[in-house]
């Protein structure tokens, strides 16, 4: 009796032991399946970075640093200098003009003379080069120049500033809606008369650097074919030469203008102040020769 207990026990524990086991493999199967599964969707996400990472790469192309405009958005204030000499100088600036209302510009300062000319062309800086080729082609072509002045820190500057100063404005104006006492308003409104007018400037100041760069000049100087001609023909020595006659010429109009301009007060001081001088020295000259004679007469015997 007591044997067949100690088997059923033994069998008991036996099968208590097979059952935990079978949970804990059960267990750890059902637990390395998420697992799994996880590592799976992991894997992608992690091949992921380093497929951006050769992308960025392979591109070449370092990205601007935070704050700093790229190169598309740079600010620039394109100006050009064209030198023309043409046959008729007045057709070549009728023809600048319908060329400048044509691109949608409008011309300046204006000095326009019978061989010579020049003219300010203000057109849309997008529109630059293809109205210089214009102009170009309007007569030969001697000097064609084109500049341009980076701006753009100046105008981030200024907005920065903008913002700035309107956030100041507006706290005044807060502070002015709460004054009580006139000492106080008084004193508030000053200073946001101060702060508005800096306001203003500073949008002006935006204004104008925004026209400059939508807006391109362009300084055109139009010489008949003639005076070029005599100009590059003064050159070496007779060059030379005829630059002194010109020089003398210009000396000797000079002077012949300045002692015009003395003759009228010559006449009227000068010919009193001479007759007065001739009189004085005819008035001298007889006195002179009586006390020569007087010094010149013998001395007189001694008497014995």
């Amino acid at each position: 009796m007591h044997k067949r207990l100690r088997w059923v026990a033994a069998a008991g524990i036996v099968l208590a032991l097979a059952g935990c086991s079978a949970n804990d493999s059960g267990s750890g199967e059902s637990a390395a399946m998420p697992m799994s599964a996880d590592t799976k969707q992991a894997a992608p996400n992690q091949g992921a970075p380093k497929k951006e990472a050769t992308d960025s790469a392979g591109s070449g192309k370092a990205p601007a640093p935070a704050g700093q405009p790229g190169v598309a958005d740079r600010k620039l204030v394109r100006t050009a200098n064209l030198e023309l000499t043409a046959p008729n100088v007045a057709d070549v600036i009728s023809q600048v003009r319908v060329i400048t209302q044509g691109a949608a510009g409008y011309t300046g300062q204006e000095s326009t003379q019978e061989k010579r000319a020049s003219v300010n062309v203000i057109v849309p800086s997008e529109r630059l080069d293809g109205v210089l080729d214009q102009l170009g082609k309007l007569g030969k072509q001697v000097k064609r120049e084109v500049t341009a002045t980076d701006v753009t820190e100046q105008m981030v500057d200024v907005e920065s500033r903008l913002a700035t100063q309107r956030a100041s404005v507006e706290r005044i104006r807060a502070l002015l809606a709460r004054a009580t006492s006139v000492s106080e308003i008084a004193s508030v409104e000053s200073e946001l008369t101060s702060r508005e007018a800096e306001l203003e400037s500073l949008q002006k100041r935006r204004e104008s650097l925004a026209g400059s760069v939508a807006m391109s000049t362009i300084s055109l100087q139009v010489k008949a074919e003639t005076v070029a001609a005599s100009e590059e023909s003064r050159s070496g020595f007779l060059g030379g030469l005829a630059g002194g006659w010109d020089a003398f010429l210009t000396f000797g109009g000079g002077l012949l203008t300045a002692i015009g301009a003395m003759a009228p007060f010559l006449l009227v001081f000068g010919v009193p102040v001479a007759a007065l001088v001739w009189w004085l020295r005819k008035r001298r000259r007889p006195a002179e020769p009586a006390m020569a004679t007087a010094s010149d007469l013998p001395s007189a015997p001694p008497l014995d």
